[in-house]
């Protein structure tokens, strides 16, 4: 069996990865699947590049960097990201996507398939599958949605755009993809249930057929070490209660809830039994921290981290993770987190509890309530059970999201679509 996954970058971002990590489980499946990318930042052995020569590289930043800027100018600056998808590529003609038996879609913005180019592929008469890593195929442009239910009919009226209207540029978005998936026969994977559930209230695709299936993780890299050690990696007290938080992005950034973070920290400084001098933050990211706000506690800043078994160590270091994301979709870092055993502590929002189970693995808090954040931290420094809760945040992944399982539902799948499919 041939699988083909197309995907705008390598690597990149949170599709990226996931792109990259299920071509790997599938290749230890002994299924030839690879990746195709629209471009690469850097020559890779890792995927194939549409655009090869300078020329082809030219034209694909310029529309990327068209995407993104023009988005801009017709957003509100409100951090919410918002594709117009008006530009895009052919890749029907492909050598190599014209002799895969599946086409497996991912993370197509920034110039790559936009809609017109992606109702194309029904000529090639193949099974498409494709997984959602954000809610923008259903919406008339934006890929995190809130409480916005406008997907729900044919978008309008768009509390992102500066122009907004009936007739705006979501509600013209909405009516291309309408047409494309007219034409456009395909398979939605979703990788959690809470975007299952989204996609079928959407107007625009919710009758299609749809199977939820998680994202996978390389188990042997983000796996357990002992935690004194890992500790002592980072040069941090062994005796130390270690708090973890990923990316730190700006106060103002709604989709990570930077401000509930804080506030969180803050009131458990406050509480009774708490001992501030014994609590650690550790917080790694692609910020530098110029622009931080004060914690309450002793922080440690590890910038980015590009190794992975290094960035496993640092998870196996921290006695908890934090996340206080508003809206994720299946977020790596929970996955990666409770694959070193440690526990996690997020709202209930998104698919956040596909993963942490409550009171199991970790602590889900109640959405947006700051307060409810900080009494799960509390409960892990208190916690006299903490081996049994770290052992059952391994055994999730292994159980329910290592390679061999998502590889072989992904397979069950692919099987089942060209056994449908008319040769």
């Amino acid at each position: 069996m041939k699988v083909v996954h197309l995907n705008t970058y390598e690597g990149n971002g949170g599709a990226g990865r996931a792109c990259l990590r299920l071509n790997d489980a599938l290749n230890a499946h002994d299924v030839n699947s690879e990746v195709m990318v629209y471009f690469q930042f850097k020559e890779s052995k890792l995927t194939t590049a549409f655009n090869r020569n300078i020329f082809q590289k030219a034209i694909a930043i310029f529309k990327i960097l068209a995407e993104r800027y023009l988005s801009k100018a017709f957003s509100k600056a409100l951090k919410t990201p918002f594709s117009l998808q008006w530009f895009g590529r052919s890749v029907i003609h492909h050598p190599k996507v014209k002799a895969a038996d599946i086409i497996h879609l991912h993370w197509i913005n920034h110039g790559f398939l936009s809609p017109k180019f992606l109702a194309q592929l029904d000529e090639l008469d193949k099974p498409v599958v494709w997984t959602f890593h954000d809610s923008n195929a259903f919406t008339g442009g934006c890929h995190v949605r809130y409480s916005c239910e406008n997907y729900h009919k044919e978008c309008g009226n768009c509390p992102l755009l500066k122009f907004s209207g009936k007739d705006d540029f979501s509600h013209r978005n909405w009516l291309k993809k309408k047409k494309a998936y007219s034409e456009l026969s395909c398979h939605i994977v979703a990788p959690s249930h809470w975007m299952a559930d989204s996609v079928k209230l959407s107007s625009l695709l919710g009758t299609r057929a749809i199977s939820v299936i998680p994202n996978t993780i390389e188990t042997k890299v983000f796996k357990p070490y002992v935690k004194s050690e890992a500790k002592k990696i980072l040069k941090i007290n062994p005796d130390k209660f270690v708090m973890m938080s990923g990316f730190m992005p700006s106060k103002n950034d709604k989709h990570k809830g930077t401000s509930y973070l804080i506030e969180a920290l803050n009131d458990l400084a406050t509480r009774p039994g708490i001992i501030k001098e014994n609590i650690e933050l550790v917080i790694f990211g692609n910020k530098d921290n110029v622009d931080m706000p004060e914690f309450p506690f002793k922080t440690t800043f590890l910038g980015t981290i590009d190794n992975d078994h290094h960035l496993a160590k640092c998870y196996s270091a921290a006695d908890v993770f934090i996340t206080a994301s508003l809206e994720d979709n299946l977020p790596n870092t929970v996955m990666e987190s409770l694959a070193c055993a440690t526990p996690v502590v997020a709202f209930k929002t998104g698919g956040i509890p596909d993963m942490v189970k409550h009171l199991e693995n970790g602590y889900l808090a109640d959405y947006r309530s700051s307060e409810d954040l900080a009494t799960g931290i509390e409960w892990l420094y208190h916690d006299e059970n903490a081996p049994d809760i770290q052992k059952e945040a391994r055994r999730t992944i292994l159980t329910e999201f290592s390679e061999a399982v998502i590889a072989e539902k992904h397979l069950l799948l692919y099987q089942s679509l060209i056994n449908l499919h008319p040769h």
